[in-house]
């Protein structure tokens, strides 16, 4: 794993002292919902800094990991799978230990993080990396990847699919953007590029 460590973060810290009523209100809303803890890092640091749009991404989010009719382990090998394809340090550190816990095996989980099919996995994984990848390259999938997961997940949840695709796509730009590294001794699951 790369010990090259991450640029500093380009948002201020903001001392509890100094929270908006707002901002205390997002960080209440998190810990009141699925995710039952608020940490001063990743995404919702990032939310702290525009809260009105905190709360609805966070809501969102909540729904998106928590509140579909998606599986667990695909909802997480989704998760990874956007997090490797975005090379978001954080998102990557915060959810491939999730993916393995809700039974994504550690090799399907070593070759989603080089970016490759995992070619052990189940097939429903396959047919998920596959429209996954595809439409990540693509902008757009085939009628064979589209009725594969159909096939898996229905209407309901191929919805569901492509909508948390775009959450998870939106917090890796995020945490990209504004440099959210993952927490200190994590080591890098990506190669940084030299210069940023």
């Amino acid at each position: 794993m790369p010990a090259k460590k991450m640029p500093p973060s380009r948002l201020p810290a903001i001392p509890e002292r100094d929270l908006t009523s707002a901002q205390r209100a997002l960080i209440d809303s998190i810990r009141s919902g699925p995710r039952g803890q608020f940490k001063m890092s990743g995404p919702f640091y990032c939310y702290l800094h525009a809260p009105a749009f905190g709360e609805l991404a966070q809501e969102l989010g909540a729904h998106c990991r928590f509140g579909t009719s998606l599986p667990p382990r695909l909802s997480e090998l989704a998760i990874v799978a956007t997090a490797q394809h975005w090379k978001s340090q954080y998102e990557w550190a915060a959810h491939a230990g999730i993916a393995e816990a809700k039974g994504v095996k550690p090799e399907t989980i070593r070759e989603l993080r080089a970016g490759r099919m995992p070619k052990k996995a189940p097939k429903d994984e396959q047919a998920i990396y596959s429209f996954i990848k595809e439409l990540y390259r693509d902008k757009r999938v085939s009628n064979r990847a589209y009725k594969q997961v159909n096939t898996l997940l229905g209407d309901a949840g191929t919805v569901e699919l492509v909508g948390l695709l775009g959450y998870y796509a939106m917090v890796a730009m995020t945490l990209d953007v504004f440099r959210m590294s993952p927490p200190e001794g994590t080591p890098l699951p990506f190669p940084e590029p030299a210069t940023r």
